[in-house]
């Protein structure tokens, strides 16, 4: 089969649109809530004492002492998302937390749930969904709370535990660094939305953890500058929040984004939510050798653009640019951290 990004006829891509498609998308504009809710909490900061990362980032870093960190992050699942597939959301629900501790390039250990319904037969599905979860990434489900009654609701949280000095953090991109995207290519648009590329379901416990294991590797070894989870705002919208956090910008080549072999648009793709897939920074110097661990995980992986001082982030084909968003009028989590 003839390989998607062959089919993208880059010389008449209209970039401006697709700059405000990618603005105006619901997964960019549902985390704008994220600066008010981290504000509300700016009254009782001096109780943060060793909380390394916080807000703004895949997962909270809170240090242990002994150059350990604990890793704490939550996601809750959609809940149109919930009714559609009870066994899907939870499937997702442990997939969408390991990713955050992986991407900071730490070690999940275990996960709590909270889950509600009216319907004993979504709890069986959603927890069915969760245990798969647990078979293929290895990560118990050690507790939680059920609410037997109201509108279904999936929140789930995890712990993991990285070293602080090897941290990859959202918030510390420089200019001169240069962009990788990074994303398992071996799947299919997911059956159950629209925004979903699903590439896990189908693969064996031990093909999954080894891929997991690259992002831990690369921040073994220090060659990542920053790096991201990709979420629902999509690979340019998860770029967009770690350069706002890193107060920085950058300028992306699409050309250079790779592309699964599947029937899908370039436009829905950089609008999708990856089953596993990354945004990292690295000095150009580091960047072959990410690359290369990435793709001996089975991570495509490839340079799409550069970090730069000016607070916009630009993409462009060719001779066609557009800004998609200018971090000095506008935000998306409005979390600024250098």
């Amino acid at each position: 089969m003839e390989k998607q990004g062959h089919k993208v006829d880059f010389g008449h891509l209209d970039v401006e649109a697709l700059a405000g498609k990618i603005r105006s998308f619901e997964g960019v504009s549902r985390k704008r809530p994220i600066a008010d809710i981290a504000a509300i909490f700016e009254s009782v900061s001096d109780m943060y004492g060793d909380c390394v990362v916080d807000f703004g980032d895949d997962a909270a870093a809170i240090d242990i002492g002994g150059g350990d960190v604990i890793l704490f992050a939550a996601d809750g699942i959609w809940g149109r998302l919930i009714e559609k597939s009870p066994w899907w959301a939870g499937f997702t629900s442990v997939l969408a937390n390991v990713n955050d501790i992986v991407a900071m390039g730490g070690k999940p250990l275990a996960m709590v749930d909270v889950v509600s319904s009216s319907r004993c037969e979504d709890f069986a599905e959603i927890f069915s969904g969760m245990a798969e979860g647990v078979k293929k990434f290895g990560v118990p489900v050690v507790g939680g709370h059920t609410h037997p009654e109201g509108t279904a609701s999936l929140s789930v949280a995890i712990i993991g535990i990285a070293k602080k000095d090897e941290l990859i953090r959202s918030d510390t991109a420089s200019p001169g660094d240069v962009v990788i995207f990074a994303a398992d290519m071996d799947g299919r648009t997911g059956p159950n939305s629209p925004y979903s590329f699903e590439s896990l379901s189908f693969k064996d416990p031990a093909t999954i953890r080894k891929m997991y294991e690259a992002p831990q590797q690369i921040a073994k070894q220090r060659l990542a500058t920053a790096g991201k989870d990709i979420s629902n705002p999509g690979v340019i919208g998860t770029l967009g929040m770690l350069i706002e956090t890193s107060r920085v910008g950058a300028a992306v080549d699409l050309t250079k984004i790779p592309l699964p072999d599947v029937d899908v648009s370039f436009e829905r793709w950089l609008l999708m939510h990856p089953g596993t897939g990354f945004v990292l920074t690295a000095q150009p110097k580091n960047a072959s050798e990410c690359i290369r661990i990435l793709k001996s995980g089975g991570i495509e992986a490839a340079v799409v653009g550069e970090i730069k001082k000016e607070r916009t982030l630009d993409i462009f084909a060719g001779k066609n640019t557009a800004t998609v968003f200018d971090f000095e009028e506008e935000g998306i989590t409005g979390i600024c951290k250098k």
